[in-house]
């Protein structure tokens, strides 16, 4: 190619990808200019279509596999290109989980500015399908016609969905359960650009340890009409089915669930455990999502934290207390800190329906609770924190160095803030030692991480 090859919108090239991108596209280049391309792989030559050009970079519509990957896969769900739910079914597992380890490793020295971290592979599932114990669908019509899926990308077109591989087999069956009745006894659906209607969302949640099983229906009115039928329905139909509820959400919003719930059938709640503990789960309740991994990535941080019975912890974004639990088998005392007073109150629950006496929860930011606890004379010598995806804010990281704990443990959900704050602990004092990824989310881009940090 020639030196002096400007790159245009709409025009075709063929090029080779020579690494992969932060959700999983494959990355070109043409003369230094960089171009992503989803669905393709390292290693691959492609002819591509040109969507978008911006200043450094164009985003490119793969047209053609002029040299295939080892690695390529056909995705086993038929409408994955259109969903967005998963990025890499086209991709082998051994390749998703090297394509993890490699974003890890690149954040932490180009983010983090770190050198000498033990980055482990990371830990994949036996089977990367059917792992998720929660899906929440909206519900609409498409030319008249009824349909239950996921958004498009970037968009809020329903892709009708009959079976999802990476969630639990019986949300399919509420699904076309629910479709069924919708038709039958013709139910109003959402319709949210006229903020009209009334069935949004259908949730469905399941016990992977109990096998008990919730349904939420989501509606925009109080009343729902024929819901006896639904009832009937799905009692009949779903094997282990505990609760059946109406969330109510007036709003033209965003947020799947309002704040009513409606009990139509069974319990208010369902239970599952992760590891030994029992919780219960309500349709607000927060509860990881993959409970298998969950329990490795909690065990990894429970080692991690080095307890002997003598320490007293912290525990920030402690979310319903599912971390602090883990940690209470072998810790002193823990203190779990979070800024929602739902998920405290559920926290306190879930303590005392495992008999856990060595555990205080407190409401309130991280950043103001523990500097508040430091003044009253209780320090940690173990801090564990596991914020949102936007990490830990600084003033909380300054809190915890300047307490001089011996070890931080830090799970994350996202390794691009991860490596940032880590870089900040570095600056603090505090070295990581090592990183250890785990795979939640099979067949995404999205990576969990357990981080050992001690102090220098």
């Amino acid at each position: 190619m020639s030196e002096n090859i400007v790159i245009e919108k709409n025009k075709d090239y063929i090029i080779d990808i020579i690494g992969m991108g932060y959700e999983g596209e494959g990355v070109g280049k043409l003369n230094n200019f960089t171009i992503f391309v989803q669905g393709a792989l390292i290693g691959e030559t492609v002819k591509v279509k040109i969507v978008k050009v911006a200043k450094n970079y164009a985003y490119g519509k793969l047209l053609d596999i002029i040299k295939q990957s080892f690695h390529r896969r056909e995705p086993i769900c038929s409408i994955y290109k259109r969903c967005g739910g998963c990025q890499m079914q086209h991709m082998s597992y051994e390749a998703q989980l090297q394509f993890k380890t490699e974003r890890v490793k690149e954040v932490i020295a180009r983010i983090g500015k770190l050198k000498d971290v033990t980055v482990h592979p990371v830990i994949g599932m036996e089977e990367p399908y059917r792992y998720r114990n929660k899906v929440q669908l909206p519900v609409g019509k498409v030319n008249g016609e009824v349909q239950i899926g996921f958004y498009a990308p970037r968009s809020h077109d329903i892709v009708n969905m009959e079976t999802c591989y990476i969630q639990d087999k019986i949300a399919d069956k509420v699904i076309s359960l629910t479709k069924e009745w919708i038709i039958k006894y013709n139910i109003e659906t959402y319709d949210e650009n006229e903020d009209d209607g009334n069935i949004r969302h259908i949730m469905v949640r399941r016990g992977f340890k109990t096998k008990e099983v919730m349904v939420v229906i989501v509606t925009r009115q109080d009343k729902l009409p024929y819901y006896e039928e639904f009832v009937d329905l799905i009692t009949k139909n779903i094997q282990g089915i505990k609760s059946i509820i109406q969330n109510v959400n007036h709003k033209k919003t965003n947020v799947i669930l309002g704040e009513k719930n409606k009990t139509l059938w069974g319990s208010d709640v369902i239970t599952d455990y992760i590891g030994k503990f029992k919780f219960n789960i309500s349709p607000l309740s927060f509860f990881q999502v993959n409970p298998v991994q969950t329990e490795v990535l909690y065990n990894k941080a429970l080692e991690y934290a080095g307890l002997s019975g003598n320490e007293t912890v912290f525990d920030a974004y402690c979310g319903t207390g599912t971390i602090s639990l883990f940690l209470s088998q072998k810790a002193k005392k823990v203190y779990g800190v979070e800024i929602v007073p739902q998920a405290i109150e559920d926290a306190k629950k879930n303590a005392l329906q495992n008999n856990v006496d060595n555990v205080e929860f407190l409401t309130g930011e991280s950043e103001k609770v523990i500097p508040e606890l430091i003044e009253k004379g209780i320090k940690a010598q173990v801090v564990v924190v596991d914020p949102p995806r936007k990490g830990c804010e600084r003033s909380l990281l300054e809190a915890i160095a300047n307490m001089v704990p011996e070890r931080i443990v830090y799970v994350s959900c996202d390794a691009a803030t991860l490596a940032r704050d880590l870089g900040i602990l570095q600056e603090l004092n505090y070295k990581t030692i090592e990183v250890q990824p785990v795979d939640n989310f099979p067949q995404t881009a999205h990576v969990e991480c357990v981080v050992l940090i001690t102090k220098k």
